[in-house]
């Protein structure tokens, strides 16, 4: 759709919906016509309406909508850009079922690409490899460097071949992260753990890959949400090498003649370290890039915040939990302890940054909460990520400190949670995915897909929000029964004001 385009939209179900206050249910409703000009949504209303009749005099364009539904542009939450460009450009594994299911599928594609320098793979999860994701489980696949990173994007588990590569022998661990080692050789085993692969993957991938590469991986990504109906993305770890590759497509299409085709705003990535002199420098960095690319100044591309990932994931256990761990009885410790998070959140705040955190387990939950409470007051829309396991007390400070809760439904689909009633017990199963709660509460809730740890077409999302039920495999009814009920993510509002703005999609 040009920007001079104007049109009429008729004989539909145009979807708008009655904005309830927090913590209350609204009703879906629907209009008859929808009138867009220069770009623009001008009216949503009845088709009798004499905005609808001016616009057809004036000589606007009628679509007929055939009794479909139309809906607004959609806006993703919670994504990471150039990662997904670069899953969709990787062998995935999605949907193997078990490690003999890898081993199947990179040995073919192996065969069948003969010319790949690296075999990059995207898609495994930690139940596949009970007994650990082990170089010498991949090392008789291929001869070249493989390398594949986890569904959730926290550990990236490799062959010799990669590991060699990746010369890591003589580096230490980074704060948070592992490189997981043999025990009797003390070298590095095949897995790489949250701050370890965070950090050093990045490296590796701006090594082994050029500019073009990145901007390629960008434009499939951009691309495919488009085609999917999206018309803005939250990106919630950019980076510089990311950022650099954004913003060299941008000045490409420009060059070319066509629009940047979304709305786009981005939390920059603290990577944790034992300085807070180190942390503040990278928020300063942050604030640098939000000075030049910000509403004002750059409203299609901007940067807002800062994101920082305080613990894992419960399928690597390692999300930070107040109970142990059910089948080793390790609570994990945080990945940042509030002893360090906390100095990062004021030095945000300072700046006018809007702080996201990652906070999956209810121990790391907790201590978000308190920092925000402490240094980040409601008018500054601080977010908490995922917040999969959380207690009752904690689902009801979200509201009364106007936390938002940025959720991802597609992540609780039953297909995915196999491994859940061993590693935590069925009891805190049921607290599991606790959203109804946060809206009961007063939180405003925010739904993402977190691509590509997760597909990102929005039904699906939508589908397992409001049923509880599977989309991967939609015949499999439960793996264990929620306390809470589903329903509430229908209401979902602004985590920014991104979302008003992202309404008519511009090619």
């Amino acid at each position: 759709m040009t920007a001079s385009t104007h049109v009429v939209f008729q004989n539909g179900k145009i979807f708008r919906s009655n904005k309830a206050p927090a913590g209350q249910r609204s009703e879906a409703n629907f209009a008859e016509a929808l009138v867009i000009k220069d770009g623009i949504i001008t009216f949503v209303g009845d088709a009798s309406a004499s905005e609808v009749k001016s616009a057809i005099d004036a000589g606007a364009e009628v679509r007929d909508v055939g009794g479909h539904t139309l809906l607004p542009g959609l806006v993703d939450g919670h994504i990471h850009l150039t990662q997904l460009g670069q899953a969709l450009l990787k062998l995935s594994l999605a949907y193997c079922k078990s490690l003999e299911d890898i081993r199947t599928t990179i040995r073919d594609h192996a065969a069948a690409h003969p010319e790949a320098e690296r075999i990059f793979c995207s898609g495994w999860m930690h139940f596949m490899t009970p007994e650990g994701p082990l170089a010498s489980l991949l090392d008789d696949l291929d001869p070249r460097p493989i390398l594949i990173t986890a569904k959730d994007l926290h550990s990236t588990w490799c062959n010799t071949a990669a590991l060699k590569d990746l010369d890591l022998e003589n580096e230490p661990d980074p704060p948070g992260g592992e490189i997981v080692r043999d025990p009797e050789t003390g070298k590095p085993s095949g897995l790489l753990s949250e701050a370890a692969s965070m950090k050093f993957i990045p490296l590796y991938m701006a090594r082994t890959s050029t500019l073009q590469d990145r901007i390629a991986a960008i434009e499939t990504a951009i691309n495919d949400y488009t085609a999917a109906g999206f018309t803005g993305l939250i990106d919630m770890a950019m980076e510089e090498d990311g950022w650099t590759a954004l913003q060299e497509y941008r000045k490409q299409k420009q060059q070319a003649g066509r629009p940047f085709p979304i709305r786009f705003a981005a939390y920059w990535m603290i990577l944790p370290k034992d300085d807070d002199a180190e942390n503040i420098k990278q928020v300063e960095r942050a604030a640098e890039l939000a000075r030049k690319f910000n509403l004002e100044t750059d409203p299609d591309c901007r940067l807002v915040g800062i994101k920082l990932v305080c613990d894992g994931i419960i399928d690597g256990c390692t999300a930070s939990l107040k109970e142990p761990y059910s089948h080793n009885g390790d609570n994990c410790d945080p990945v940042w302890s509030q002893r360090y998070m906390a100095p990062v959140v004021q030095a945000a705040t300072k700046h006018g940054l809007q702080v996201a955190l990652h906070a999956i387990g209810d121990r790391t939950v907790a201590d978000a909460i308190d920092v925000l409470e402490a240094h980040v007051g409601p008018e500054h829309r601080p977010r908490i990520e995922h917040l999969e396991v959380t207690t009752a007390e904690d689902a009801k400070r979200l509201g009364k400190l106007g936390i938002t809760a940025s959720v991802q439904p597609v992540h609780s689909d039953p297909a995915i949670l196999r491994a859940w009633p061993t590693l935590i017990g069925e009891h805190r199963c049921g607290r599991a995915f606790a959203y109804s709660d946060f809206a009961d509460g007063g939180a405003h809730v925010a739904i993402g897909s977190d691509a590509p740890t997760a597909p990102h077409h929005v039904i699906d999302n939508l589908y397992i929000a409001t049923t509880r039920r599977s989309a991967r495999e939609p015949e499999l009814e439960t793996v264990f029964e929620f306390h809470n009920e589903p329903g509430h993510t229908a209401d979902m509002v602004n985590s920014n004001d991104l979302e008003s703005k992202s309404c008519t999609q511009r090619s």
